[in-house]
C-alpha cells in the first residue's frame, strides 16, 4: 500500500503541489516487497528541471527492467517546500512511494552543474542522512554521484561514497549484484567499498589520500588500499544501438524546461573545441542507427502525446544520417501535428533544404554558436569556423525564411584582447546586413539578433584546464566593452545583447578546478544558507565570501593563476578518455593560434581510440 507523506493542508501551502506528488503517465510503480535493490535517483534542482534531463530518464528505464530493482526518483524541493520538511521534521521522500529516502539501499545523485554543490547537501540533510561519508553506517543508503562533475569529484569527494566514473549504460548492474553479496555476507561498509573500487569506473573517494605542497598544489594522489587502481579508467558505451533507451519517458504534471521528446541521435563530438567539456569527456563520436532512431522516436512519440521532438547531441549537423532521419520525422511529425527542433546545428554545416521542409512545421528562432567574435580567437579555442562560412550560413538561414537569430560568445577566453571582444559586435552587425541585403519585399518584417555572452571557465579534461580565469570585475569591463560597440553599430536596434552573472561564473570555476579543500566551504555555506546557487534570486556572493574566510581557503589561488605544464591537477587520477599529453599539446597549439582537424579529416593522437565503436574505428589513422 501507498504511504503519503503529503497531505491535502501541506499541498495548499507550496507553489506546485505537482513537483512532489508522483504518479505521472509512465512512472513505475512496484511492490517493495518483491524487490531486493531499491535505488533512488536524484537530480539535485527543481523538479522541472530535473525531469527535462535526458540521463536520469535513460537510467530510470535500465534499472526498472529489473524486476528486482525498482528505481524511484527526487528532485530538490523548492524553498517553500523545504521550510515545511524542516519545520514539521518530514524525512524527505521519494516520489513513486513516497518512502523516506534514507530507507534505500542507494541514493545516486547525477550532477551537471557545479552550482548545485549545495543542493546536494540539501537532499542529504532533508534525508536523514550525514553529510559526510565517514559518518554513514548500513543504515543509510550508499550514495553514489555521476556526470560531468564527477570527472573532478574531489571538491565535493567527502560527500560521497562513490563515483561513477563514465556513461551509466556499463557497469551499474555490477555494482549492484556486489552489494547484494555484501549485504548477505554481513560486509562492513568500508569492505564494500574497497570491493566497489575495484570495479572499473567506480572510485571510492574514502579510500584515497591526497598531500600537498607548500604553495598549496597537490603534491600526491594515491589509493590507501592495496588492491585500487591508482587511475580510475572511464566506462563508454560502444555500441549506442544496442543498448538501453527509454520508450516510455515519464511525462510530468506540470511543465517541464523541455516538454518535449528527446532523441539522443548520437553522444560525442568530432571538433574538438578547447573550452568544450562534453566534447572531450564524451569522445569518441558513436552514431545511433537509423533504424533504432526511427524505432525509438514513433514509441516515444505515442507513448508521451509530446507535441515537440528534439535531436539531441552535441554537434547535430555531424550526424551522418542527418537527411534521412528528418525527412523521416517530418512526414510523421506532419502527420501527427508535432513539431521538430534541431538544436546543435554548426553554422557550416547548416542545410538549407532542411531548414526549408521544417520551417512550415516549426517556427522560432535560430541558435548559432560562433563562441568568439574574431578569426583569431576563434582559431585560438579551435571552433574551425570562418567569417565567410558563419555569413554564409546566416545568409542560408534568412533566405529559409527566419529572421530571428541568437548568438552565443565567450568572454574571458585565453588570449583574448579588446579586439576580440568588439568583434562579437562587428560579427553581429555583419549578420544583420546580411539580412538587409535581401530585397525588402522578400525579407520576413525586421531582423532580430540576440547576443549573448557567457564568461569564460576552464574545465578539467580540457586543452584550457592550464589557463587563468578572469576575476568579476574583469569580466564586467569586457561585457561593457561588447556592450558600448553594439550601441555604436548601425543596425544596433536590430541586436539585442545579455551576459551572464559574474559572480556566479567564477565560483563555478573555483568548484571546476577545485579539490578537497572546496568540502569545507560548500558545506559551509550550505549550513549558513546557500541553496539553489544556480537560481539568481537565491545566490547571495556576500555568503560565499565568508565562507572562504572562515575556512581559510583563498579564492584566488583557484581563479587566477596560469597552471605548470607538470602540474598535478585534482582529477588527474581519472582517465577521461583522452589524454594529458594530448590537452598539453593542444594547450600549447592554441596559444600558437593553430586549428586541429576534426576527427573525420584526420585523428589527432587524443587516445580515444581504446573504445570501440567511434570514428576512430572507422578506417580514419592508426595514429591514436
Amino acid at each position: 500500500m501507498r504511504k503519503l507523506a503529503l497531505n491535502d493542508e501541506i499541498l495548499l501551502q507550496i507553489e506546485k503541489p505537482a513537483r512532489y506528488i508522483g504518479n505521472e503517465v509512465n512512472s513505475v510503480i512496484k511492490d517493495a516487497d518483491k524487490v531486493d535493490i531499491r535505488f533512488c535517483m536524484c537530480f539535485p534542482d527543481v523538479y522541472e528541471i530535473g525531469m527535462s534531463h535526458l540521463g536520469i530518464q535513460i537510467l530510470y528505464d535500465m534499472f526498472n527492467q529489473k524486476e528486482n530493482v525498482w528505481c524511484e526518483r527526487v528532485y530538490s524541493p523548492w524553498p517553500d517546500m523545504d521550510k515545511i520538511l524542516r519545520d514539521r521534521q518530514i524525512p524527505l521522500f521519494a516520489l513513486e512511494s513516497q518512502d523516506p529516502v534514507r530507507d534505500f539501499d542507494f541514493l545516486g545523485i547525477t550532477i551537471q552543474y557545479e552550482m548545485c554543490y549545495t543542493n546536494i547537501l540539501q537532499i542529504l540533510d532533508l534525508s536523514g542522512i550525514p553529510l559526510r561519508a565517514v559518518n554513514r553506517t548500513w543504515e543509510d543508503p550508499v550514495v553514489i554521484g555521476g556526470g560531468p562533475c564527477a570527472y573532478n569529484p574531489e571538491p565535493i569527494a567527502p560527500f560521497f561514497d562513490l563515483f561513477y566514473i563514465g556513461e551509466g549504460e556499463t557497469v551499474y548492474f555490477d555494482l549492484l549484484d556486489l552489494y547484494r553479496e555484501a549485504r548477505a555476507g554481513q560486509w562492513s561498509r568500508r569492505d564494500f567499498l574497497i570491493r566497489a573500487g575495484q570495479i572499473p569506473g567506480l572510485y571510492a573517494p574514502s579510500l584515497y589520500e591526497t598531500t600537498y605542497h607548500e604553495d598549496g598544489t597537490i603534491a600526491s594522489f594515491r589509493p590507501a588500499e592495496d588492491g585500487l587502481p591508482a587511475v580510475i579508467e572511464k566506462q563508454a558505451v560502444e555500441d549506442m544501438s544496442d543498448t538501453y533507451y527509454p520508450e516510455k519517458p515519464v511525462i510530468p504534471f506540470i511543465k517541464a524546461t523541455q516538454d518535449r521528446v528527446v532523441l539522443e541521435i548520437q553522444r560525442g563530438c568530432i571538433r574538438g573545441c578547447r573550452f568544450c567539456q562534453a566534447g572531450m569527456l564524451y569522445r569518441p563520436l558513436r552514431e545511433r542507427n537509423l533504424d533504432f532512431l526511427k524505432d525509438k522516436a514513433l514509441k516515444m512519440l505515442d507513448s508521451t502525446g509530446h507535441e515537440e521532438i528534439s535531436l539531441s547531441s552535441l554537434s547535430s549537423s555531424d550526424y551522418s544520417r542527418l537527411p534521412e532521419l528528418v525527412n523521416f520525422l517530418i512526414d510523421e511529425c506532419d502527420r501527427r501535428g508535432v513539431n521538430i527542433s534541431l538544436p546543435s546545428l554548426r553554422i557550416d554545416a547548416f542545410s538549407l533544404e532542411v531548414m526549408e521542409k521544417i520551417q512550415d512545421i516549426r517556427k522560432s528562432s535560430l541558435t548559432f554558436a560562433p563562441e568568439a567574435g574574431s578569426q583569431r580567437l576563434r582559431d585560438v579555442i579551435n571552433k574551425g569556423l570562418t567569417e565567410e562560412v558563419i555569413l554564409d550560413g546566416a545568409g542560408k538561414a534568412f533566405a529559409g525564411g527566419w529572421n530571428r537569430v541568437k548568438l552565443y560568445f565567450m568572454l574571458g577566453l585565453p588570449t583574448e584582447t579588446e579586439e576580440d571582444q568588439k568583434a562579437i559586435a562587428w560579427l553581429a552587425e555583419k549578420i544583420a546586413e546580411r539580412y538587409y541585403d535581401i530585397p525588402k519585399e522578400q525579407r520576413k518584417g525586421k531582423c532580430q539578433i540576440v547576443v549573448s555572452t557567457s564568461f569564460f571557465v576552464p574545465k578539467p579534461s580540457t586543452p584550457f584546464q592550464w589557463a587563468p580565469m578572469c576575476r568579476k570585475e574583469e569580466f564586467l569591463d569586457r561585457a561593457a566593452v561588447v556592450r558600448r560597440e553594439i550601441h555604436g553599430q548601425l543596425n544596433q536596434k536590430s541586436i539585442k545583447y545579455n551576459w551572464h552573472e559574474a559572480d556566479v561564473s567564477v565560483l563555478e570555476g573555483i568548484f571546476a578546478r577545485g579539490d578537497r579543500r572546496m568540502a569545507d566551504v560548500i558545506q559551509y555555506a550550505y549550513e549558513h544558507g546557500a541553496i539553489f546557487d544556480a537560481w539568481s534570486e537565491y545566490y547571495d556572493q556576500a555568503r560565499w565570501d565568508a565562507s572562504f574566510a572562515a575556512c581559510g581557503v583563498d579564492p584566488d589561488f583557484y581563479v587566477c593563476r596560469t597552471r605548470a605544464d607538470d602540474e598535478i591537477f585534482p582529477w588527474d587520477f581519472i582517465d577521461a578518455g583522452v589524454t594529458r599529453e594530448f590537452l598539453l599539446r593542444e594547450w600549447k597549439r592554441a596559444g600558437q593560434e593553430k586549428v586541429t582537424e576534426n576527427c573525420r579529416h584526420t585523428c589527432s593522437g587524443c587516445g580515444a581510440k581504446k573504445y570501440k565503436g567511434g570514428v576512430c574505428y572507422e578506417g580514419q589513422s592508426e595514429v591514436c
